[in-house]
């Protein structure tokens, strides 16, 4: 397994900026790129060069310093097959299956269509890593734009059976609110309620909520959890597909104040 070291840094409003680099060969992939100046200053605290960006999506939070950091680098931008078209800069474009290697290290491109139709999530599996930006979140799931409910369920089920230790990278620091959320549709779960105190802990000591784990989402984030009997009752939803239970829960937390 490479030895990668991973630098996790605010971005823009909310984003989450993320490096990562292998010492042995210098490599250094940004996961993403929201923010040319935060990235930059990331890279000169770490005395890291850009080597790669790994792209997840189109939107424009995600991309906007694509070509900027391309300039200045000559770094190689990786996105997905899908949205090739929309990520500026784009060199390698991949779907779902495929593989490529970073440091010596698979790197396994898994489509999670939902939040935009062509999202793709990164999966390390020797350093037990996945970057799933916008579409699984630390009790949470992307707002739904450009895929229905049912397409968003079946991406968070391949990002389910991934190992429990797998430490998750997602894209925004909405942590808190998805917490506050899930407890509504999730109430007995003893697990979410004290995950709340804990998230609440963590930002009041103005430390970050990222990573979780596959693990632990499988424990307290509802879009996980669509077939506990207890969310199903709670929603009046007993005898419901689980595609139908999970459309009602991000339909809640759209309207969720």
């Amino acid at each position: 397994m490479t030895a990668l070291q991973i630098d996790v840094f605010p971005c823009r409003t909310d984003n989450y900026g993320v490096l990562l680099h292998h010492a042995g060969s210098g490599l250094t992939a940004s996961v993403d790129a929201p923010e040319e100046a935060a990235i930059l200053a990331a890279l000169e605290r770490r005395g890291w060069k850009l080597t790669h960006i790994f792209t997840t999506h189109h939107h424009n939070d995600h991309v906007a310093a694509n070509l900027a950091l391309k300039e200045r680098f000559g770094c190689t931008i990786i996105g997905p097959v899908h949205e090739s078209v929309a990520i500026p800069g784009i060199d390698q474009a991949y779907g779902e299956g495929d593989e490529f290697e970073f440091a010596g290290e698979p790197v396994r491109v898994i489509e999670t269509p939902g939040h935009t139709a062509g999202h793709v999530c990164y999966h390390l599996p020797e350093s037990k890593l996945l970057f799933a930006a916008d579409t699984l979140f630390a009790m949470g799931c992307g707002r739904l734009f450009e895929r229905p409910a049912a397409d968003m369920w079946h991406s968070l089920q391949k990002l389910a059976v991934l190992p429990d230790e797998t430490a998750v990278y997602f894209g925004h620091e909405y942590t808190l609110a998805n917490a506050r959320f899930a407890v509504t549709v999730d109430p007995d779960n003893a697990r979410l309620k004290a995950r709340i105190t804990e998230v609440e802990d963590t930002l009041n000591a103005g430390r970050f909520t990222i990573p979780t784990s596959i693990g632990l989402e499988k424990e307290t984030n509802p879009y996980l959890r669509v077939a506990d009997p207890a969310i199903r009752r709670n929603l009046l939803m007993e005898s419901r597909e689980n595609e139908e239970v999970f459309a009602e829960i991000r339909r809640r937390k759209d309207n969720f104040k």
